[in-house]
C-alpha cells in the first residue's frame, strides 16, 4: 500500500513543473497547518469530554494510584481525568506523555492565551509555534498567573507568532517582574528582571544516537563554571596529547569531559612535565571512586569455535534499544579502574514460577530482559525503571481458601509496566493478554485493539473510520 502511494506520488510530480511543484508543496503545508489547528481544537474537545466529574460515578471515595484529575495547563485552564490521555496516544500513534503534552498545549491556549488560539485557527501562526509557546507558559518559573499569561498572550498576538525562543524567554522575564511573581520566592530578587528565568540547563539528548556511537550535549551554565570547565578540558586534553594521544582537539577535549564525569582526575604515566615526578594513578588509594560507576547493559550473540567464543561485532545496549559495536564496550572496559561484572546468561524460553506473590530476582531479570520496555502501546520506558506486574491478578486467598490460584507468579503471567500504565491497567477498562512470549494484546474502553512485541506497537482491527465531517463547534479546514 504504501509503495503504491508512493509511485503515484511521484508519477503526479514528475509531471510538474518547478513553479508548480512549489505551489503543491506550499498548499501541502497549508493543509498540514490547517489539520494540526484542528487537531488542537479535537484534544480540548477530548479534555471536555473528561472533566474530573467523568472520574467517580458511583462511588464518592477514591482508591490510592486510581485515576485521579490532573492540571496539565497553567492556573486557569481546566483539569481533566488523567487516564484519557492514554487512549488518546494510541489512538494518534503517539505516547502517553506526548498526548498529555498535546492536550495541555490545547486547553492553554484555549483558555489562558485566547488571542494566539484565535491566531492559529485563522492561519496567521502555525501550530507548531503556538505550541511552543503554550510549552514556555506552562512551565514558567514562576507559574503565571491568567493576568500574567494574557499580557504575554497580547504581546504575541501583536506580532502574529513571530517570536523566537530567546525572546519569548526575555517577555516571560519581563512579565514575571511586571506582575511582581518573583517575590512569592524569597530565593528570587524582585529587581532582577531577566534573572527571574533561571536559563541554565544541561540536555543529554539520548534519543539522537550518532552512527559513531555518540551523543549531543547542550549546556547553559555560569559563566565561572563555564570557564572553569574551559580549563579542565583543556588541562586534560594537552595531558592526552603528551600521553602520546593522536586524536584531533575537539575529541580529546570530548573524551576529557567523560574522565571529569567519571571523576578521574589522575591517569596511568601521567607526568607533570619534563623534571617532574611521576603522579601514581591512585587506584590503591583509597576513597577514590571507580574510574566508571555506571552500570551497562549490552548483549551480543556469540558462537563458539573450538574453545574459544566468538562474539558479534554488534550488540544492543537495553538503554534506548540502541545498536553498539563490539569494539566501543572493550574500548570502554579497558580505560583504567574501571569495574566489570558479568552475569550469567539466562534463557528466556524456560518458563520460571514461584509459589508465592513476591517476586524473585531471576523471574523479575528475565521478564525484563523479554520485554525491554514497558509493554503499553507506545510507551518506550525501559524495563529495569517498571512494575513487573501480575496480568491475571493474583488472588491472596486463593490458598487458603483451597481454590487454584488464577494469577500464579510465572514467566507466561507476568510483564513489565510502568508505573503509570499499571495504574491505568488495574483501576480503568484498559485490559491485555499475553498471546506469545513478549507478545501482548491490548484493548482500550473504546475496543481499539493493539499489538505490542520487541517490533513495536501495530493496530488490529481498527473501528472503521469515523465520518470526516466537521462537528459543530470546531473549525472547518480552510480552502485554498
Amino acid at each position: 500500500m504504501i509503495e503504491t502511494l508512493a509511485a503515484e506520488a511521484r508519477e503526479v510530480t514528475d509531471d510538474l513543473s518547478p513553479a508548480d511543484l512549489l505551489a503543491t508543496i506550499k498548499a501541502s503545508r497549508d493543509l498540514e497547518n490547517t489539520e494540526a489547528a484542528r487537531q488542537l481544537a479535537l484534544a480540548a474537545r477530548w479534555a471536555d469530554l473528561h472533566p474530573p466529574e467523568s472520574i467517580h460515578t458511583a462511588a464518592s471515595f477514591t482508591v490510592p494510584g486510581s485515576q485521579h484529575e490532573e492540571p496539565i495547563a497553567g492556573d486557569g485552564a481546566p483539569p481533566v481525568a488523567v487516564f484519557c490521555c492514554a487512549e488518546l496516544g494510541t489512538t494518534l500513534g503517539i505516547t502517553t506523555t506526548a498526548a498529555k503534552k498535546l492536550v495541555g498545549h490545547a486547553l492553554e491556549l484555549r483558555h489562558r492565551l485566547p488571542r494566539l488560539w484565535a491566531q492559529v485557527h485563522a492561519g496567521a501562526v502555525p501550530a507548531w509555534r503556538a505550541r511552543a509557546i503554550a510549552d514556555t507558559t506552562i512551565h514558567s518559573t514562576p507559574p503565571l498567573t491568567v493576568e500574567a499569561a494574557g499580557f504575554v498572550d497580547a504581546q504575541v498576538a501583536a506580532v502574529a507568532g513571530r517570536i523566537g525562543t530567546a525572546q519569548l524567554d526575555r517577555l516571560v522575564a519581563e512579565t514575571i517582574k511586571r506582575y511582581d511573581l518573583a517575590t512569592a520566592d524569597p530565593t528570587q530578587d524582585p529587581e532582577d528582571g531577566y534573572l527571574a528565568v533561571d536559563p541554565r540547563h544541561v540536555t543529554v539528548d539520548t534519543d539522537d544516537v550518532h552512527y559513531a556511537g555518540t551523543l549531543r550535549i547542550e549546556a547553559e551554565v555560569d559563566l565561572a563554571d563555564a570557564l572553569d570547565l574551559d580549563r579542565a578540558l583543556a588541562h586534560h586534553a594537552a595531558t592526552q596529547q603528551a600521553l602520546g594521544s593522536l586524536l584531533p582537539l575537539d575529541a580529546r577535549r570530548a573524551k576529557a569531559l567523560g574522565d571529569l564525569a567519571r571523576t578521574q582526575t589522575a591517569l596511568d604515566l601521567l607526568t607533570g612535565g619534563p623534571g617532574q615526578d611521576r603522579v601514581s594513578s591512585g587506584a590503591d588509594e583509597p576513597g577514590l571512586p571507580a574510574a566508571r560507576a555506571v552500570v551497562i547493559h549490552a548483549h551480543f550473540d556469540a558462537s563458539f569455535s573450538g574453545d574459544t567464543t566468538v562474539f558479534g561485532p554488534t550488540g544492543r545496549m537495553e538503554n534506548g534499544q540502541r545498536l553498539v559495536l563490539l569494539e566501543q564496550i572493550q574500548s570502554w572496559c579497558a580505560d583504567t579502574r574501571t569495574e566489570i561484572t558479568i552475569k550469567p546468561v539466562i534463557d528466556l524460553n524456560t518458563q520460571l514460577t514461584a509459589q508465592a506473590y513476591k517476586i524473585p530476582a531471576d523471574i523479575r531479570e528475565q521478564v525484563q530482559l523479554r520485554d525491554r520496555t514497558c509493554v503499553f502501546p507506545r510507551c518506550t520506558r525501559p524495563a529495569r525503571r517498571c512494575d513487573v506486574d501480575h496480568i491475571i491478578a493474583y488472588d491472596h486467598d486463593a490458598d487458603a481458601e483451597g481454590r487454584p490460584q488464577p494469577g500464579p507468579t510465572t514467566t507466561s503471567n507476568l510483564a513489565c509496566l510502568c508505573r503509570f500504565h499499571h495504574r491505568l491497567k488495574t483501576h480503568s477498562p484498559w485490559r491485555y493478554e499475553m498471546t506469545a512470549p513478549g507478545v501482548f494484546e491490548w484493548t482500550s474502553p473504546h475496543g481499539h485493539r493493539y499489538r505490542r512485541d520487541h517490533t513495536g506497537t501495530t493496530d488490529l482491527d481498527p473501528p472503521d473510520p469515523p465520518d470526516l465531517a466537521v462537528p459543530p463547534g470546531l473549525p472547518r479546514p480552510r480552502r485554498r
